[in-house]
């Protein structure tokens, strides 16, 4: 059985109510999935762990997190390569430039991504949280 971990920063709760529903997908498969806000996660903890989904909001002029999240991000990249990556977020206000950034990142450095980005307009309704399960189970499974 494959364990999956789901790292988050979440300032409202909306990309939190993602990661549990992304959480919600991964045993639905049957695999083990482990939550973890950013500030419980390290990168050493990466070896753990078959894939990670990595949730992080919009701040700003549409980046990441720059306190937590990010540095936390930042020391995982080099990791990541050969492993299953997922990714979400939530939004206020913008198109979703962060997650196409954080996307086109991924790939100059070489990280797998199972699927494009999940986002969510503020809290996310009943569809966005089944598009986080879908990606739970993508993520699981692939």
């Amino acid at each position: 059985m494959s364990r999956i971990a789901v790292v988050y920063w979440s300032g409202t709760g909306n990309t939190e109510a993602m990661a549990l529903a992304v959480l919600s997908g991964i045993q639905n498969t049957g695999a083990e999935g482990v939550l973890y806000s950013c500030d419980e996660f390290h990168v050493d903890m990466l070896k753990e762990y078959a894939g990670v989904a990595f949730g992080c909001p919009a701040m700003g002029d549409e980046v990441l997190e720059e306190s937590e999240f990010e540095p936390l991000f930042d020391s995982c990249v080099g990791s990541l390569v050969g492993k299953k990556i997922a990714l979400f977020g939530s939004y206020g206000w913008g198109d979703g430039e962060w997650m196409r950034s954080w996307e086109e990142r991924c790939r100059k450095e070489g990280i797998r991504l199972v699927s494009k980005g999940v986002i969510c307009n503020e809290m996310p309704d009943d569809e966005g949280l089944a598009k986080c399960e879908k990606l739970g189970e993508k993520l699981a499974g692939s």
